[in-house]
C-alpha cells in the first residue's frame, strides 16, 4: 500500500536507481558478481523521500547537513514535488474523513435500547441492531438495557447482617418502633426519562422505597407488620412507589417487592422474644381447654339425653303399671262382688305364690304327732345360702323338706287360717 501511494505522489523510482540501497552495498555486489541496484528496496530512505514531501507540502524548508552544505538532506537529490506533496495530503484527509465517519457506528445489544444525542439533547431512539450517528461532537450515544431485572437494597447493603439503622428502624401507628429491611426490583420501561427525568436514579429509587414504606408501616400495627400483615405491606409499598415513580417521570416500572427481615429493635429483641413465647403458651392452653372441652361436652350432652330418656321410659313403665294396675283391680272388683269367696282364696294364693316363689320354704312331716320339733336353722341357712349361690338366676327357689311327721301340724294350722280368713 505503501508503495502504490508513493507512486499516486510522484515519487517514481527505478530499480537501477542507486537510493533503492545502500551503495557500499553495492560495491560489495560488484565485488561479488552481483549488479548494483538488485535486491529489496531501502525502506528507510522511501520513509525519508516521503516525509520530505509532506514537509515541502506544509511549507517547511529543508535544513543543513551537519558538515555546512546547503543542500538537501537527501544527498543532492531532486526537489519535492509539490503537486505529489498536495496528492498526498489530499489522501491522508480523506482516509482521516472516512475513519471520523467510521467512528458514528455503534451497535445496540438485543434487550437494549441506544438513545442518541445531538450537542448532548435528546435526538432519537436507535432499536437494537447496526446503528449509525453523526461522529463527535455532533452527536453521541448513550446504550441502556431495558430488560435487565435491576435491584435496590433498603436497610442493608449486600447482607442482612449489614444493617443501614438509619433506613430500616421505623415508626408504627401503636407507636412501636420494628425493624424492616426489604429489596426492590425493577425494570426500565422508557430509558429516555431514565436518562433524563432523573438525576440520580439509584439513590432517587431508594429514597422513595423507604419514603413508601414508612408511610403503609406508619397506618399499620406492629403485630400485623410483624405477623399476618407482611405481604400485604409489601402490596401497598409498590403500589405507592410506582405512582410516586410515574409522578416524577422515572421511566421505571416496579416488579416486585420482598421483605428480607421483619423484627423488632435489637435492644428489646430478648423482650419482644419473651413475650412472644408468653403468647404462643396463651394460645397453646386456650387450643388444649378447647380441645378438652370439645371431648367433654358432647359427653356430657350424650349422658344427659341418655339420662332424660331412661328417664321418659322409666315414667311411662310406671305410668302403663299403674294404669294396669288400675285396670287389673277394677276387673277383680266385679268378679269379687259376683264371688267374694272364691275371689278372695284366689287373692290369697296367687298373693302367697308370689311370695314364696322368691323365699326359702322348709316342710316339716308331723305324723308321729309329737310336740316337740328340732329345726337345726343354722344347717339349713348354709345350706339355703349354698344353694342360691349355685343355682342360676330365675331359679325358684329351694325347698327344703323334713321328715313327714311334721307335716299334720302344718296342715292343721293351714286349715286353721284359712277358716279364720274366711269367717272374716
Amino acid at each position: 500500500m505503501l508503495v502504490s501511494l508513493l507512486k499516486k505522489t510522484g515519487l517514481k523510482l527505478s530499480l537501477n536507481d542507486p537510493r533503492w540501497g545502500n551503495r557500499k552495498d553495492d560495491g560489495k555486489k560488484a565485488q561479488e558478481g552481483k549488479k548494483p541496484g538488485e535486491g529489496p528496496p531501502d525502506l528507510d530512505q522511501l520513509w525519508r523521500d516521503f516525509n520530505q514531501r509532506l514537509n515541502a507540502f506544509f511549507g517547511q524548508k529543508n535544513r543543513p547537513d551537519n558538515g555546512g552544505n546547503g543542500g538537501n538532506n537527501n544527498g543532492g537529490g531532486p526537489r519535492p514535488d509539490m503537486k505529489g506533496a498536495g496528492i498526498t495530503a489530499g489522501v491522508v484527509g480523506v482516509i482521516a474523513v472516512v475513519i471520523w465517519l467510521a467512528s458514528g457506528a455503534f451497535i445496540v445489544q438485543e434487550g437494549q435500547s441506544g438513545v442518541v444525542l445531538t450537542f448532548g439533547q435528546y435526538a432519537r431512539t436507535a432499536p437494537a441492531g447496526l446503528n449509525w450517528r453523526w461522529p463527535y461532537p455532533f452527536q453521541t450515544d448513550e446504550t441502556v438495557n431495558v430488560s435487565q431485572v435491576r435491584t435496590v437494597e433498603v436497610g442493608y447493603r449486600t447482607s442482612l447482617r449489614n444493617k443501614q439503622t438509619g433506613e430500616s428502624l421505623m415508626l408504627t401507628d401503636d407507636e412501636n418502633i420494628i425493624d424492616i429491611q426489604f429489596a426492590v426490583q425493577y425494570t426500565l420501561n422508557d430509558p429516555v426519562k431514565w436518562l433524563f427525568s432523573v438525576r440520580d436514579q439509584e439513590d432517587t429509587l431508594r429514597q422513595v422505597a423507604e419514603t413508601s414504606i414508612r408511610e403503609v408501616v406508619g397506618r399499620s400495627k406492629m403485630d400485623f407488620v410483624l405477623y399476618e400483615g407482611r405481604e400485604k405491606v409489601a402490596f401497598d409499598t409498590q403500589k405507592l412507589m410506582q405512582q410516586i415513580l410515574d409522578d416524577y417521570k422515572a421511566g421505571v416500572l416496579i416488579t416486585n417487592v420482598t421483605m428480607q427481615a421483619v423484627q423488632p429493635p435489637e435492644q428489646v429483641q430478648a423482650a419482644f422474644d419473651d413475650a412472644v413465647k408468653a403468647g404462643q403458651d396463651r394460645e397453646r392452653q386456650k387450643n388444649e381447654g378447647q380441645a378438652y372441652a370439645n371431648d367433654v361436652i358432647p359427653k356430657a350432652r350424650g349422658a344427659a339425653f341418655r339420662l332424660m330418656e331412661e328417664a321418659e321410659a322409666y315414667s311411662a313403665m310406671v305410668t302403663e303399671n299403674a294404669a294396669g294396675n288400675a285396670s287389673r283391680f277394677k276387673q277383680v272388683l266385679v268378679e269379687y262382688q259376683k264371688a267374694p269367696g272364691v275371689t278372695r282364696d284366689r287373692m290369697y294364693l296367687e298373693t302367697m305364690q308370689h311370695v314364696f316363689a322368691s323365699a326359702s320354704k322348709v316342710m316339716v312331716d308331723a305324723k308321729s304327732g309329737s310336740n316337740l320339733l328340732y329345726l337345726p336353722l343354722d344347717k339349713l341357712i348354709a345350706q339355703t345360702a349354698a344353694s342360691e349361690a349355685t343355682r342360676s338366676p330365675g331359679t325358684p327357689a329351694t325347698t327344703t323338706v323334713l321328715p313327714q311327721e311334721a307335716m299334720p301340724t302344718v296342715e292343721v294350722n293351714t286349715r286353721r287360717s284359712s277358716r279364720e280368713r274366711e269367717s272374716r
